[in-house]
């Protein structure tokens, strides 16, 4: 009971220091200082935005008095805002999936040129496609079972967007198949839980706050659909979705009593070249070095760990990311490796 009492202050208390010193904007990114940098996030439904906070909280506390490396937060549409506000140097570090990173760094699918001032600093977890139905609307079990129905892809210009839609055309869908609606994350369970919506696109790393939501609202039924092994495969050949297999375990969420079958992308933390090496380096370390911080926030920070940095990055590492690395004895594939050390 200790143990327990402690834990819970433990992360009560990294709460208030994270809400404390890191502020979170949505729209316009803030002024910033000298030493001062900006992460952005997602809507605050998904796992982007407490781990992105967790992150700036963390690097704020190490990194503040000993290097003057103070980091904010803020929130955006998702993957797709990020990599236009990368570019546009609004903010300095994202959070992306691998689908927009590798878009972004090749100049394909939605990207028309070739974005090669993306860095890469580190894997964080997989992004698990969670299309959530309502019980009764269920036909196959599987993702092709949206059709037709009253259906929020996600945030207009998000990564749940653009990996909704990517998957759909994988399977031969198009955006007119459902009756789109273009929504976050808990407006998207409202309106499920309202009866104004029949599903949603809740991409997110388990367990995501808005699907609890959903499954534990009493009297509904609601379900997550799955991907077989060849709608998996054909999603691949067919699209620029770097996707694997992933078991959403049996009572992540409340009554759902059995595994779902299905999918995930990589999610990375993204950075503008032009960041000092310095600074990645310290960020980098500090992240590292401190692997119980994020596991307190959400239980997807388990996956941020030195044996799985490397997995699925779309672009070279930032040299400030890359040094750290190399310290710690990784071998670096050369797609990795830095333009600027080359």
């Amino acid at each position: 009971m200790q143990k327990k009492s402690f834990a819970i202050c433990t992360i009560f208390i990294a709460i208030l220091v994270l809400f404390a010193i890191t502020n979170v904007f949505a729209g316009t990114p803030p002024e910033k200082g000298e030493g001062e940098l900006i992460i952005s996030t997602a809507t605050t439904g998904g796992t982007y935005y407490p781990i992105g906070v967790g992150m700036a909280s963390l690097w704020s506390i190490k990194l503040a008095s000993a290097h003057g490396i103070q980091v904010q937060s803020i929130t955006s549409a998702g993957s797709g805002e990020n990599i236009n506000m990368l570019k546009g140097e609004e903010v300095d570090l994202a959070i992306l999936q691998g689908l927009f990173g590798k878009m972004a760094w090749n100049g394909i699918g939605i990207y028309d040129k070739p974005y090669k001032e993306l860095r890469t600093i580190t894997m964080l977890w997989p992004n698990v496609e969670h299309f959530v139905i309502i019980g009764d609307k269920v036909k196959t079990g599987t993702v092709t079972d949206i059709k037709g129905l009253k259906f929020s892809i996600g945030r207009a210009g998000s990564g749940t967007e653009r990996s909704g839609l990517t998957i759909m055309e994988g399977l031969g869908m198009k955006r007119e198949d459902v009756q789109g609606e273009y929504l976050g994350y808990f407006e998207s369970s409202k309106a499920m839980k309202d009866k104004k919506l029949e599903g949603a696109n809740l991409v997110a790393g388990p367990p995501v706050a808005a699907v609890t939501d959903v499954f534990a609202t009493p009297g509904m039924k609601a379900v997550i659909l799955e991907f077989t092994d060849e709608q998996l495969e054909t999603i691949n050949e067919k699209t620029a979705y770097p996707g694997f297999r992933y078991i959403i375990p049996a009572n992540t969420y409340p009554r759902q009593t059995k595994e779902v079958r299905s999918i995930a992308q990589p999610n990375f933390l993204g950075v503008r070249a032009a960041v000092s090496e310095e600074s990645i380096y310290l960020l980098t370390k500090t992240l590292f070095e401190n692997p119980e911080y994020l596991k307190n926030v959400h239980t997807m920070g388990s996956f941020i760990t030195l044996d799985n940095a490397l997995s699925g990055l779309p672009a070279p590492l930032h040299p400030g990311a890359y040094k750290y690395y190399k310290e710690m004895g990784l071998t670096i594939p050369e797609n990795l490796v830095p333009p600027e050390v080359k």
